[in-house]
């Protein structure tokens, strides 16, 4: 009976874990900088979209009299993108200038979210021994189910609209967006003809406090959302695919394409809005 037992310890012990981490798994090691298979994934889809728009961008530079099936979708599309970002910015203006990289996130964001889909992705790797057994790493991963990548996204919407900001208002007028440094000067120079503002600038330098928090929980946000709901999709398909790898997960995965197209459009709006809450004077 111990030779048994100790037998059945040796088979648990060298199970191999296969579950999903939070952080993506390195690859490999070229010097100090680490390959990730989530970044090996984002390299293949700028690879695909970069490819894909130079044939496009040829195509449609050839002086043909009739326009292809092609180029009409996205003559649609393309206005269809202008619309709508006019709804939130409220200026055309706003909207040439912010809708290339909106459109460019939102293009790595869709195309990230359907390769994670694609049969081998997270299911063909190789077995490593670490410190809690074998560990199970896939060669690839939807970049972005690994939260690195959904906030480095993230930081990048936020930031960049903190420097169209100063751009367009000055940094001076941004800057006072958050720390209300005028607030206080107008009660020097305003408070005996106009008391009121004792009461009420100091209520505008405390409510800039708050949106400094506000930019905080706008990258949270961001980055958690897409995260949370791209992770959530990557653990269900692996379940059903668990309890039946054929016809079961088939339905899942349309829902995850659904679900891949409203989270990249939710991420592009959001940016979109915040670029362009940020370009907006304070009086306005």
């Amino acid at each position: 009976m111990s030779q048994i037992e100790s037998q059945q310890n040796t088979e648990v012990s060298q199970e191999i874990q296969t579950e999903s981490t939070l952080f993506a798994e390195p690859i490999l090691h070229v010097g100090n900088f680490t390959i990730t298979n989530s970044l090996i994934m984002s390299w293949i889809t700028v690879a695909i979209l970069v490819t894909f728009f130079v044939l496009v961008g040829k195509r449609a530079s050839k002086k043909t009299k009739k326009m292809s099936g092609v180029q009409n979708i996205f003559e649609i599309l393309l206005e269809q993108a202008l619309s709508l970002a006019d709804s939130v910015t409220g200026s055309r203006k706003k909207t040439g200038k912010f809708l290339p990289v909106v459109l460019s996130l939102f293009l790595f964001i869709l195309v990230n979210n359907w390769l994670g889909l694609l049969p081998g992705v997270g299911t063909i790797g190789f077995v490593e021994t670490g410190l809690h057994g074998k560990v199970f790493i896939p060669f690839l991963r939807g970049a972005t189910a690994d939260l690195n990548t959904t906030l480095a996204i993230s930081l990048f919407a936020v930031i960049l609209s903190h420097i169209l900001g100063v751009v367009w208002v000055g940094a001076w007028n941004h800057f006072n967006k958050f720390f209300n440094i005028k607030a206080f000067l107008q009660i020097f120079k305003k408070g005996r003809k106009e008391p009121i503002l004792i009461m009420v600038n100091p209520i505008k330098a405390f409510v800039g406090l708050i949106e400094v928090v506000g930019e905080i929980a706008k990258i949270a946000s961001l980055s958690l959302r897409l995260f949370g709901n791209i992770f959530a999709g990557e653990v269900l398909l692996a379940s059903m695919m668990a309890i039946s790898a054929f016809l079961l997960p088939i339905p899942f995965m349309f829902l995850e394409l659904i679900v891949g197209i409203v989270q990249a459009l939710v991420f592009a709006i959001l940016t979109l809005a915040f670029m362009s809450i940020a370009t907006t004077a304070e009086e306005h």
